[in-house]
């Protein structure tokens, strides 16, 4: 069925999950970051911590959200540039505030932290432990994979320290969240997915590089048919979904088959159900998803704050599409990709994501090795 022209369109949905940059700065220079390499350089104005009270607004601004859509659970990332940086004092501080405000409305908040895990320590995870947080962390792969882009400001790899981080985090399985990993096409795909098994994660989500029609995510040229990253998914999809036994979950690979199924999508990237995440900066700005920071400058911006705004006043109301994903078979899967990697300077977001032709590749191969299962199942005896 065709979809319409200018989109799905939407009743506001609710935010149901809520990203407070509680520290603005970071403790590694990853050079594929999309805070600090994009285009969007807002970040040095913004304070280095987020104060006690913008903390504060941001707790009774979220209860608010929640009271007014009768929201029974909400979910609050603790993020950065690192949010360890904001100290013990200031994590506690915000994780009871937004719980005791939540709490005098009836609604349950899932608190996660996502951390390069580089100063993660036991003392960490006692106070994680305190207040029913749960830690994701970012790994590329094995040493070298890693370092090649998560180093510090003097260029030395994160790897080995992160590692001693992580292994205190997987000794204590009720923190941890799972593992973060941006896909480097120069690392092989089964190598870099096995290299993360031994650290027992409960999920990993795989990202690809935030790139764009005008400043094109690496060894992906704008235009060409080629399916580099198509391909890398696809090997990791097989390894994970062949094994005997299942050893962890992949989001990415969970949603497209969740949708293929029939089922709603919970990802920004997958699907056709409308964004359901907001952010928070250290100095109280509301934005849309900062991942639109790889755009352009102020590509993120609302112009709303938590000390003046309520977060319904940025509630968005449709999913846009391009002519050129409406008519392709495919898109109530895809949704057209992530919003930010469809710009393109002059044009806006009217078009197709950078990654079409991978996210194709990888959908319809999904789509192809659940079909010959289901028909197996059904030729059984």
């Amino acid at each position: 069925m065709p979809i319409p022209e200018g989109g799905i369109s939407v009743e506001p949905f609710p935010f149901q999950q809520f990203v407070v940059k509680i520290a603005s700065r970071c403790d590694l220079a990853c050079d594929h970051c999309y805070i600090y390499r994009s285009a969007d350089q807002g970040w040095r104005s913004q304070p280095a911590v987020m104060s006690a009270a913008t903390m504060d607004h941001t707790a009774e601004r979220i209860a608010e959200h929640a009271a007014a859509h009768a929201l029974p659970q909400v979910g609050v990332v603790l993020h950065g540039g690192e949010p360890l940086l904001a100290g013990p004092g200031r994590i506690r501080h915000f994780v009871r505030r937004v719980r005791e405000a939540a709490d005098a409305v009836a609604t349950r908040v899932d608190v996660r932290l996502q951390t390069n895990a580089v100063r993660l320590t036991g003392a960490h995870l006692d106070l994680f432990d305190e207040l029913g947080v749960r830690v994701g962390v970012s790994l590329d792969g094995d040493a070298e994979a890693h370092d090649r882009h998560r180093v510090d400001a003097r260029g030395r790899g994160s790897h080995a320290a992160v590692a001693k981080g992580l292994r205190l985090l997987s000794a204590r399985p009720a923190l941890f969240g799972g593992l973060l990993c941006t896909v480097d096409l120069a690392n092989d795909p089964v190598s870099t997915y096995e290299a993360l098994l031994p650290y027992s994660p409960p999920r990993v989500d795989f990202l690809l590089p935030h790139g764009n029609w005008t400043r094109p995510p690496p060894g992906r040229e704008a235009g060409s048919a080629a399916t580099p990253y198509g391909d890398w998914l696809t090997a990791v999809f097989d390894r994970w979904y062949c094994a005997p036994r299942r050893e962890t979950g992949v989001r990415l690979f969970e949603e497209i088959v969740n949708v293929l199924l029939g089922g709603v999508s919970r990802r920004e990237d997958v699907g056709l159900g409308p964004t359901r995440y907001v952010t928070v900066d250290t100095d109280g700005a509301i934005g849309r998803s900062d991942i639109l920071k790889s755009a352009y400058q102020g590509a993120a911006d609302t112009g709303l704050n938590v000390g003046a705004h309520p977060f319904d006043a940025a509630l968005p109301a449709a999913r846009l599409l391009s002519p050129a994903c409406r008519a392709c078979r495919i898109v109530r899967v895809c949704g057209g990709g992530l919003h930010p990697h469809r710009y393109r300077a002059g044009e806006g977001f009217d078009n197709p994501s950078v990654y079409c032709p991978d996210l194709f590749r990888l959908i319809s191969h999904i789509r192809c090795r659940l079909t010959a299962d289901l028909a197996g199942l059904r030729a059984a005896p």
